[in-house]
């Protein structure tokens, strides 16, 4: 129980990687790696000033802007100095290794002796139970697990809910109408730029705050555990798209959470199975959900293609009887005008016939003695 309770608890957690992810793919269309650095750097920031005895929630906020100050970063290189997207997030990647080390002062550290969110959620739950362990269906938890399960799912469906309500707004459709078409938004007078660098500040500044959240749920922070970020974000986002069947929005981001929870209990299948089975696991589990995802596609194209053939066959079909009406219509207006035009040639021959009887008539009668 204590394994699943923990898987779920980083799918939670991991959500938020996956709505970052969401968002700089999904929504815009940029191929952003810069979430291997931000989440490091979010970690990072937050275990230094929790280290300082500064308050953990304060720490975490930190965290999650100096994520968004990175994503900017990305996306002013990529769009004021024309960079290519792949190239930015790859130079911004980098340099983070070394900024995060720089932040950290050594490779790891350690906050296992400090307040966190974590000791904040304990601490909730034990004023709330009065016990320091709960018994669920026959398993007994600590009130630590327990806590830390309600808390993410709580915050994780806050921030897919802000996430939500900000995307419908002026701002969030002109954000995504510029990852459909940048050219139609520039040429209703929007600057497209602006849009791609907030849009790409918020994705990493929601992949930060998961680093937060992480390194403090964990007890500390190490400058390579970013490692991996943007497969673990979209492998999310495309099995929820496998999962919820539709990319509106609604649906797409309740998608991202989802895959980010199945994809964190398969690991944890995984590890019970047994540690050197994880890699095989994942990529089967993987695999299989793509391949449902590309049939769901290929099924959806063959309807489309079947119902373009019978309208065109039905076009065809209308054409030709609308043609077929037309000529019959014709032919039939021709006889009768024909009809007619015999018909008046008839009277006119008849009339003349009874015009030269009645002149012979005339000329044959009886003479006047």
């Amino acid at each position: 129980m204590g394994l699943l309770i923990g898987a779920l608890t980083l799918g939670f957690i991991f959500s938020l990687v996956a709505l970052g992810v969401f968002i700089s793919f999904r929504i815009f269309a940029f191929p952003d790696i810069t979430a291997d650095g931000s989440s490091t750097l979010g970690a990072a920031l937050a275990a230094m000033l929790l280290v300082k005895n500064v308050n953990p929630a304060i720490a975490t906020a930190v965290a999650f802007f100096g994520g968004f100050l990175v994503g900017a970063l990305t996306g002013t290189l990529a769009t004021r100095f024309k960079i290519n997207g792949l190239l930015a997030g790859i130079l911004v990647m980098t340099g983070l290794y070394s900024v995060n080390l720089h932040i950290m002062g050594r490779s790891n550290i350690s906050v296992l002796g400090s307040s966190t969110l974590s000791t904040y959620a304990d601490r909730a739950a034990i004023a709330v139970t009065h016990n320091s362990s709960l018994s669920v269906l026959g398993w007994e938890i600590t009130s630590l697990e327990a806590s830390l399960l309600v808390a993410s799912f709580a915050f994780i469906v806050l921030v897919s809910f802000v996430v939500y309500v900000f995307f419908q707004t002026n701002l969030g459709t002109a954000m995504r109408a510029t990852g459909d078409n940048h050219e139609m938004i520039r040429a209703l007078g929007v600057n497209d730029e602006n849009m791609i660098i907030l849009g790409l500040a918020v994705s990493n500044g929601l992949i930060a705050l998961a680093g937060a959240f992480i390194a403090q749920y964990q007890g500390f922070a190490d400058v390579q555990m970013g490692i991996g970020m943007v497969v673990w974000g979209l492998a999310s986002v495309i099995i929820g798209e496998a999962l919820v069947g539709t990319r509106q929005l609604g649906l797409s981001i309740t998608g991202a959470v989802m895959g980010s929870v199945l994809f964190r209990l398969l690991v944890a299948i995984a590890l019970r199975l047994g540690p050197t089975q994880i890699r095989l696991v994942v990529s089967g589990r993987s695999r299989v959900k793509l391949d449902a995802c590309t049939r769901k596609e290929l099924r959806s194209s063959e309807r489309v293609t079947r119902s373009c053939a019978v309208r065109t066959s039905c076009s065809w079909l209308s054409i030709r009887r609308r043609r077929s009406c037309c000529c019959a219509t014709s032919v039939s207006r021709r006889t009768a005008s024909c009809s007619r035009s015999s018909s008046s040639l008839r009277r006119y021959q008849n009339a003349e016939m009874m015009a030269a009887r009645n002149s012979s008539t005339d000329s044959s009668g009886p003479s006047v003695a």
